[in-house]
């Protein structure tokens, strides 16, 4: 069934709503100018809640955000000659997402990683989450904002371009205290760099985690494996893991480990050696306690190339974590964007965080927000070739 597609010019975002059920999808034609994004039809999820594409530019880099889970569904930007790609995967479908998405470019939360056993205690008070990762609480539940459509509201400021995304959590959802009220912000900037500002108050102590999931191959989507893409992260400990690929609580130095990535190097250079830690996570999936801590501002931390396009990401973040997922759970059964299929290794994902399952680990920093308090975090994405 062919969608009826129409475009808007800054106009009104998406109601909020859960996603369930199954829903058709489009694909936005219309082509962005600077400082004016642009909103297509995209979809309807069963209960018939609109889900729209927004196509921003700015800089070089291209993005096509739905409010569907705050979903960057692709991300273009220039390799050495000019030439585009879209380096972060996705699908060409709203029912894709709604059906099996793996978290594909997905804003996250109330908690991004895992929280072990789906429980914690705060204030003497013990909460039972909703559990969808074996007996863990993956990604704030089996509802998390990954599956919830956002409020979207264009802008442009200056010679930036971006959109604001917002949603309201209700005290009790996936098993939280507090009603949770959370502000994105995307902003491309004339630089073309892709920066995310996280905030949220509550009502209720809880605690908050909040992330983005892309993932990222800057060879291009679909193009193959990014075993051979050269990675920094400026962190000499990480945080080991059990069978559950949850926290131990040790922070353990990565020097004489596949873990140490001071300097750069292949990211499937270390990745089929038998360390219990890689063997554990089938590849990398675990969180690199940055050098830096928690900080006022972004500061750079990681640094991800492609040595056959020369395109280059740069990450700086105020968080303390970065959790690197090598794409290791890519089987071969999801088709993307660009028509190809996705396998292992087809994809990574570096998430920028506080450390998985804080609120049971005391040593960790705390990931506690309380009334009257704003949780406040920024991430910014450079490109170049």
């Amino acid at each position: 069934m062919e969608l009826n597609r129409r475009t808007v010019i800054a106009g009104a975002g998406a109601a909020a709503g859960l996603a369930a059920g199954t829903a058709l999808g489009g694909t936005a034609h219309a082509s962005p100018g600077r400082g004016k994004p642009v909103r297509t039809l995209f979809g309807r999820l069963a209960d018939g809640t609109e889900v729209h594409s927004w196509s921003l530019e700015n800089g070089g880099t291209r993005m096509k955000v739905l409010s569907y889970g705050g979903i960057v569904q692709s991300l273009e930007i220039p390799d050495r000659r000019g030439r585009r790609a879209n380096v972060s995967l996705g699908f060409s479908t709203l029912d894709e997402y709604v059906a099996s998405s793996p978290y594909f470019g997905a804003l996250i939360g109330r908690y991004g990683n895992r929280i072990g056993e789906g429980r914690f205690t705060l204030d003497g008070t013990s909460y039972r989450l909703s559990v969808n990762d074996g007996e863990n609480s993956l990604h704030g539940g089996a509802q998390g904002f990954d599956k919830r459509v956002w409020d979207v509201e264009p802008f442009t400021r200056g010679s930036d371009v971006g959109l604001h995304l917002r949603h309201t959590a209700a005290d009790g959802d996936m098993g939280y205290p507090g009603t949770l009220r959370t502000k994105v912000t995307y902003t491309l900037t004339r630089a073309g760099d892709w920066r995310v500002d996280y905030a949220a108050t509550t009502d209720r102590a809880t605690v908050v985690n909040l992330t983005s999931h892309v993932y990222w191959n800057l060879a291009g989507e679909g193009s193959g494996s990014v075993y051979d893409h050269e990675l920094s992260v400026a962190a000499s400990r990480y945080t080991p893991v059990d069978q559950g690929l949850i926290p131990t609580g040790e922070l353990a130095r990565v020097a004489g480990t596949p873990f140490d990535f001071r300097r750069a190097k292949p990211v499937g250079r270390d990745i089929h050696t038998a360390h219990p830690q890689v063997l554990f996570g089938q590849g990398f999936d675990h969180n690199w306690v940055l050098d830096k801590g928690v900080t006022a501002r972004p500061e750079h931390v990681a640094t991800l190339r492609d040595p056959s396009s020369g395109r280059t990401l740069r990450i700086a973040t105020s968080e303390p974590g970065l959790q690197f997922y090598s794409g290791n759970f890519l089987d071969g059964t999801l088709v993307g964007t660009g028509g190809r299929v996705y396998r292992q290794g087809d994809g990574l994902c570096l998430e920028t965080q506080h450390f998985p399952d804080s609120p049971n680990q005391p040593s960790f920093p705390s990931t506690v927000l309380r009334p009257g308090r704003t949780y406040r975090t920024t991430t910014v994405h450079s490109f170049d070739a």
